[in-house]
C-alpha cells in the first residue's frame, strides 16, 4: 500500500471516530471481489445540550448521566456538564468541534474567568455542575428554582460512546405542573416538532441552545391546519456562543393555532432544540423532535391507561400523504376503529383524536403508506387522568434502536419500558446498572413478537441506592423501537413523562486498516 492510501485511511478513521457521523462504503475492489465490511469503532467525542428546566420558582430538577461500558473504547477520557452562560468551560478553551485550538486561547480564557470572579461577575462562572466518574455508573446532580440554566455537556474517550443525560423536573402547581422529562440531545441543524400549539391556555416555548464558540443563526417556521403561518419574527434569530434562548411561539403568530408543526432550521452553526409545552389545565412536558421525515414511522410507548391520544402529522413536501394507521398491541397489529387511514395535505398540519386507543393494553402507533410513499413527521399528545387530575406527555416518531439505547434516570418504582417490533420478531437484552449510590447490576433477555408492543417491568438492581440506568441492546431480529415512561406520585395527579429510545450511535463504521482505498483516488 502506498503512502497516500495509508494517509487516506488514517484520516477517514480518525474523522469518523471523533465525530461519530462519518461512514465510508467504498466500491468493490478492482479485482471484482467485495470489500470487507467496515469495522464498528466507538466514537471518541459526544456533545449534548439540556434546555433550561423551568421558569417556576418551585421547580425541582435532577440530572442523571450514564455511559454504558463499550468494548474497544478508550481507557481514558472525561465528561462534564456545565451551564450555558455565554463563556467556554474553564480550562477547556474552545468547546464544540474545534478540539485542537491553540492552548493559548484556553489560558487566556482561564485568566478572564479569574478576573470575572474577582470583579463580582460570579454569576457567569462556568464550573461544571456534573462530572461522571466512570462508565457503567450513573452520576447525578440536582438544582431548584427558576434560575437553573441550560446545560452543555461534552464527553471524550471512554465516556463518549452512548453517553446519555436525563433531565427530570417536578413542578407541584401552576401552568405546566407535573413531571417534565427530557433526554438531553446532540446539537443539529434541522428539527421538526409536530404537536406544538398557541391555543388559549397553552404556553409553548422552543428552547435553542448553542454549544459552540461562534454564534448560531436560526429560522423558526410554523405550519398550521391551513399551511404556513406567516411571520418575520422567527427569521434570523441569533443565539450567542455557549448560550440558550427560549422563544415563545405565540409571539411568532397573530392568531391562536390549536395544532402546529414547528420547523427549526439553522443557517449557520448548530443548536440543540426542544419545545416546552405548558398547559394551564393539562400540565406540561417536553416535546422533542420527530425522527427525520419518512414514509414509515413508529411512535412507541403509549401508556395502557391513556385517556386521550391525539396524533399530529405534517408532510414537508409538496405531495399529499395517505397514511395507514395501526396500533401495535401485545398480540399484534390492529386497526383503530374509525381511524384506519389519515390524509395529510402537503404543507399543512393534520390532527386526529384517537381517544383512549390503548384500552388497558400496551400500545405503539405505526404509520405506513396507504398508497405511494410520502415522507412525513409525527407526534402524539398523550393525556392520563380525569377532570382536574390530568397530565400530559408527548411521544414523537422515533428512529429504530439498531444496536443500543439507554434511559438514564430510573427509580425503584415507576419505570415502564415499552418495546415494539413492527416488522419482525426481535430479541433484546435489558441491563439495569448499579444505582448512583450503590447496587448490583441485573440483566434479562426478552423476545418481542412481530407486530407487537410489550410493556416491561424492567429489572431492578439488588441493593439499589439512587437512580439507575436501563440499557437496551438489540441482539437479533427486526428493528426495535422503544420508550421509557417514568411516573411519580403527585397528590392524586398521574404525573408522568415519556422518553423515546433511539439508537445511541455510540459506534461508527470505519474502513478496516487492511483495506486498499486507492480506488477512491481515481
Amino acid at each position: 500500500m502506498n503512502r497516500t492510501t495509508l494517509s487516506l485511511i488514517t484520516g477517514v478513521t480518525a474523522l469518523a471516530a471523533v465525530t461519530g457521523f462519518a461512514a465510508l462504503n467504498p466500491p468493490d475492489t478492482p479485482g471484482g471481489g467485495p470489500v470487507e465490511a467496515a469495522a464498528q469503532l466507538p466514537v471518541e467525542r459526544t456533545t449534548l445540550v439540556c434546555p433550561t428546566p423551568s421558569s417556576s420558582d418551585i421547580a425541582d430538577t435532577s440530572y442523571t448521566s450514564f455511559t454504558p461500558v463499550t468494548q474497544g473504547a478508550s481507557s481514558t477520557g472525561k465528561a462534564r456538564l456545565r451551564p450555558a452562560t455565554g463563556k467556554p468551560a474553564d480550562g477547556d478553551g474552545k468547546d464544540g468541534s474545534k478540539d485542537s485550538e491553540d492552548s493559548k486561547d484556553g489560558d487566556a480564557q482561564n485568566e478572564e474567568n479569574k478576573e470575572n470572579e474577582k470583579s463580582g461577575d460570579g454569576e457567569r462562572a462556568v464550573e461544571p455542575v456534573l462530572e461522571p466518574k466512570e462508565p457503567g455508573s450513573p452520576a447525578t446532580g440536582d438544582t431548584s428554582g427558576a434560575d437553573a440554566p441550560a446545560l452543555i455537556g461534552t464527553a471524550e474517550g471512554k465516556f463518549a460512546p452512548g453517553w446519555t443525560m436525563q433531565q427530570t423536573t417536578e413542578v407541584a402547581v401552576g401552568a405546566g405542573r407535573g413531571l417534565l422529562g427530557i433526554t438531553c440531545a446532540a446539537p443539529d441543524t434541522q428539527f421538526w416538532f409536530p404537536g406544538a400549539s398557541t391555543a388559549s391556555g397553552r404556553s409553548d416555548y422552543v428552547h435553542l441552545t448553542n454549544p459552540d464558540d461562534s454564534a448560531a443563526v436560526v429560522d423558526i417556521e410554523l405550519y398550521g391546519k391551513d399551511g404556513p403561518v406567516a411571520s418575520d419574527a422567527g427569521e434570523g434569530i441569533t443565539i450567542p456562543p455557549y448560550s440558550s434562548e427560549p422563544v415563545l411561539l405565540s409571539t411568532l403568530t397573530d392568531a391562536p393555532q390549536e395544532d402546529l408543526t414547528v420547523q427549526v432550521s439553522v443557517r449557520s452553526g448548530r443548536v440543540g432544540a426542544a419545545v416546552q409545552a405548558l398547559d394551564d389545565k393539562l400540565g406540561g412536558d417536553w416535546l422533542t423532535a420527530s425522527a427525520d421525515p419518512a414514509s414509515d414511522l413508529v411512535l412507541p410507548g403509549i401508556p395502557k391507561d391513556a385517556t386521550s391520544v391525539r396524533l399530529v402529522v405534517f408532510t414537508p413536501g409538496d405531495t399529499d400523504a395517505d397514511l395507514k394507521v395501526q396500533l401495535a398491541t401485545p398480540t399484534g397489529l390492529i386497526t383503530p376503529a374509525g381511524n384506519a387511514t389519515v390524509r395529510v395535505k402537503a404543507g399543512m398540519t393534520t390532527a386526529v383524536d384517537l381517544g383512549a386507543i390503548t384500552r388497558g393494553e400496551a400500545g405503539s402507533l405505526v404509520l405506513t403508506p396507504a398508497s405511494r410513499p410520502v415522507p412525513v413527521v409525527a407526534a402524539l399528545r398523550v393525556v392520563r387522568g380525569e377532570g382536574d387530575k390530568q397530565e400530559t406527555a408527548f411521544i414523537p416518531a422515533t428512529r429504530p434502536l439498531e444496536r443500543r439505547a439507554t434511559s438514564a434516570d430510573n427509580r425503584a418504582k415507576g419505570s415502564t419500558l415499552s418495546l415494539t417490533a413492527p416488522k419482525a420478531a426481535a430479541r433484546v437484552k435489558v441491563t439495569a446498572s448499579a444505582g448512583s449510590e450503590g447496587g448490583t447490576p441485573a440483566s434479562k433477555t426478552y423476545t418481542i413478537k412481530a407486530g407487537s408492543t410489550q410493556d416491561i417491568a424492567p429489572p431492578v438492581p439488588s441493593g439499589l441506592k439512587g437512580p439507575y440506568a436501563l440499557t437496551v441492546e438489540r441482539l437479533s431480529g427486526g428493528p426495535v423501537h422503544g420508550a421509557r415512561t417514568l411516573e411519580v406520585a403527585a397528590g392524586g395527579v398521574p404525573a408522568f413523562t415519556i422518553q423515546t429510545l433511539p439508537d445511541d450511535r455510540g459506534t461508527v463504521a470505519v474502513p478496516r486498516a487492511e483495506q486498499d482505498l486507492s480506488v477512491l483516488q481515481k
